[in-house]
């Protein structure tokens, strides 16, 4: 088995997809645990249909790189999202079940009216359940990760400290003189960064496994958010890099493969708190 996987880090769509991969983890990790506190477990499965919408799109308009593209128009969904679940006629949740549907239902209707495809329904189930995109980055689809990554990691250490107060208690978060909706802008926006980027790696309809999973995992077993966040990054990546290599030897879906994984670690996580009552944190 080693030597096998030796023979394939030779292919630099191996080196590129487990460096991506690992990137892409870690991100989802880092905004998962804010995301559970908050109760916004949803709004990454809904600006993952947004974002299969906007590929359909660019499918459409037959544009190569479709990144860019979709990251606009799923960073734009957030925001919107955001604004809407705070009107009193359209609730939180309502707001995301209406985006979702909508865009998952018009981005099939687009590729099937404008399929350009002789294999539509293999492309729709690669988009939606990432089954080998993360083996077919181009040069600069890696770079664009990278560097998108490497954003969210940045700014999400540098506002560490406003973020844990929004995620906490957000009414003592502006009592304090917080901009709490500035913030609970900027999470929007890094979620959407996030969602795009996992698009490749595990599909829309499975990237709230990627960014959910390790967070209640490391719940599990911590109870202080700087510990369950460092936990839940180690593990996602840990279970992205193991998710690849499995799947690159064994011709699993990547997707499904690091969702497996995933739910592996969180049943281990789940006993060992059962055991040990969890390692409670001051």
């Amino acid at each position: 088995m080693i030597e096998k996987f030796l023979m394939y880090w030779e292919f630099p769509f191996v080196r590129y997809a487990l460096i991506v991969g690992v990137l892409i983890a870690i991100c989802s990790s880092l905004l998962g645990v804010t995301l559970v506190l908050k109760r916004f477990s949803f709004i990454g499965d809904g600006l993952s249909h947004v974002a299969f919408g906007a590929m359909a799109v660019a499918s459409v308009l037959k544009i190569t790189n479709n990144m860019p593209l979709v990251l606009v128009i799923t960073v734009i969904c957030a925001v919107l999202l955001l604004r809407t679940g705070k009107n009193s006629t359209i609730k939180g949740d309502a707001a995301v079940a209406m985006i979702s549907v909508s865009s998952l239902a018009i981005g099939y209707l687009l590729m099937n009216i404008f399929s350009s495809s002789s294999n539509l329904s293999g492309d729709v189930c690669t988009t939606l359940f990432g089954s080998v995109s993360i083996l077919t980055l181009s040069i600069n689809d890696v770079w664009l990760s990278v560097i998108l990554s490497l954003t969210v990691v940045i700014v999400f250490m540098f506002f560490y400290n406003k973020i844990f107060a929004v995620t906490f208690d957000e009414d003592f978060a502006k009592s304090s003189g917080v901009n709490a909706e500035a913030y609970n802008l900027l999470i929007a926006v890094i979620v959407a960064v996030v969602i795009v980027l996992a698009m490749n790696l595990v599909g829309s309809l499975l990237i709230s496994a990627l960014v959910i999973f390790p967070a209640l995992s490391a719940m599990r077993v911590f109870k202080n958010f700087k510990s369950v966040t460092i936990c839940s990054v180690i593990l996602s990546a840990t279970c992205a890099l193991i998710g690849i290599i499995i799947s690159v030897l064994s011709g699993t879906p990547v997707g499904s493969t690091i969702v497996a994984a995933d739910m592996t670690a969180f049943v281990i996580f789940f006993m060992i708190e059962k055991i040990s009552g969890g390692f409670v944190r001051p």
